[in-house]
């Protein structure tokens, strides 16, 4: 049974189905967990929320915990300040509660990281639109997205990241965003953020582009590194346009101001330099690079050529999270095409786990026979390894053509494999 109280009424061993109100005025990721920590008790209680809804089937109800308050009269229910503020009102139909974030493999958690990148490509797309028109950009518009994408991630750091790597149609400018939001992350998981930020990091990876909608620039376009006037205007449009509609932080303004910024000052618009950046613009700087050459026009460098790409621009970007984000995306990341010993090719499918210390490889072409051959899973670095990776490839030196397609469907098939 669900039941809604104020923050100030909430005890441990509630169950909590739903938290009420801003997302960024409390420190909870999740909106759906038994209250067991006292500190976790204290920072809700103190948390500026609209209210709290307990599920008394899961937990300890509130007029169990208070046997003589529910012994007592009730009160009119016109005259309770807990009606007048709002607590009682009717209840809307119970939602399906998010999944939990238990790790998962790789394999299990594609299709609920398919599922949340359709789900944001929609309602990424809906709000680039509702911005031409003029109309503000809401928190609770795109924290659902940002909220899909950390459970995801908390389940398997690899799963939706490689998704977004492995998909045809990541040039476009809303799967562009959702992939960046990702990274950021990733990234700021690995720099051991608060949640806020770490909600704040993805925020502003779905928003950097913001300006190219109301720019009206093509949305399927490369919008890498160019001199296309209207193109460098497109930090200040959507900065300017975020910070006028009010309700986004302005950390994560300025970082959408901030992420074609170079520390070297090669940048745009301002020419900044290193510590005249914000740290949120640092981060977005790389992971929105990252993405631009790993899913570029043309199907992009891939995400391996496109990590030694961003370790050979010295002094573009910042050195201490360029390497986090390199520990975070891993050696070989998902998407990875790689030779292997045997003399075939593969590509990356799996990142090693607690679970699995293996890295997996799909091998589907043979160099010695220059063709294709049957898809097979290889394991790599692991006692039952028999293979190795011996360097990168690059899939046109092979007379493959069309990659990007052939990448998308040895990555589906190989997750389909529980």
């Amino acid at each position: 049974m669900l039941r809604r109280i104020a923050p100030t009424e909430v005890q441990l061993g509630m169950f909590i189905h739903r938290l009420e109100g801003n997302w960024l005025e409390h420190p909870f990721w999740r909106s759906s967990f038994l209250l067991e920590d006292p500190e976790q008790l204290s920072d809700l209680r103190c948390a500026q929320l609209d209210g709290v809804v307990i599920d008394t089937t899961r937990g300890r109800d509130l007029a169990a915990a208070k046997p003589a308050q529910r012994a007592a009269p009730a009160a009119a229910p016109t005259s309770t300040p807990a009606r007048r503020a709002g607590w009682l009102r009717p209840l809307p139909a119970a939602q399906p509660e998010p999944r939990g974030t238990a790790p998962q493999r790789t394999a299990r958690e594609f299709g609920q990281a398919s599922r949340v990148a359709e789900r944001g490509t929609k309602l990424v797309t809906q709000v680039f639109y509702q911005a031409r028109l003029g109309r503000g950009i809401k928190v609770r518009q795109i924290e659902p997205v940002v909220d899909d994408i950390y459970g995801s991630i908390q389940r398997n750091p690899h799963a939706f990241n490689g998704l977004m790597r492995c998909r045809r149609d990541n040039t476009s400018l809303f799967q562009h965003a959702l992939a960046v939001c990702g990274l950021m992350v990733t990234l700021a998981r690995q720099l051991q953020m608060p949640p806020e930020t770490i909600r704040q990091a993805g925020m502003t990876g779905l928003l950097i582009d913001v300006g190219i909608g109301l720019l009206h620039l093509d949305a399927g376009a490369d919008h890498g590194e160019r001199s296309d006037p209207a193109l460098l205007r497109h930090p200040q449009t959507g900065a300017d346009f975020l910070r006028a509609g009010g309700g986004v932080p302005d950390d994560v303004a300025l970082a959408c101001l901030e992420h074609h910024e170079r520390c070297d000052g090669s940048g745009y618009p301002q020419g900044l330099r290193s510590q005249d950046i914000s740290r949120l613009g640092r981060m977005v700087a790389i992971c929105e690079q990252f993405d631009a050459l790993a899913n570029g026009s043309g199907g992009g460098l891939g995400p391996a050529l496109a990590l030694e790409r961003l370790r050979s621009m010295n002094g573009k970007f910042d050195q201490k999270m360029l390497d986090s984000f390199c520990e975070a995306i891993g050696l070989y990341p998902i998407g990875s095409v790689v030779l292997l010993g045997s003399g075939r090719l593969g590509i990356v499918v799996d990142q090693p786990s607690p679970a699995c210390q293996c890295l997996k490889v799909r091998a589907f072409f043979s160099t010695t026979g220059w063709q294709r051959i049957t898809s097979v899973d290889v394991p790599i670095g692991c006692e039952c390894a028999r293979d190795e990776i011996i360097a990168l490839a690059d899939p046109a030196t092979y007379g493959i053509v069309d990659f990007p397609r052939l990448r998308e469907q040895l990555f589906a098939a190989a997750c389909t494999t529980v």
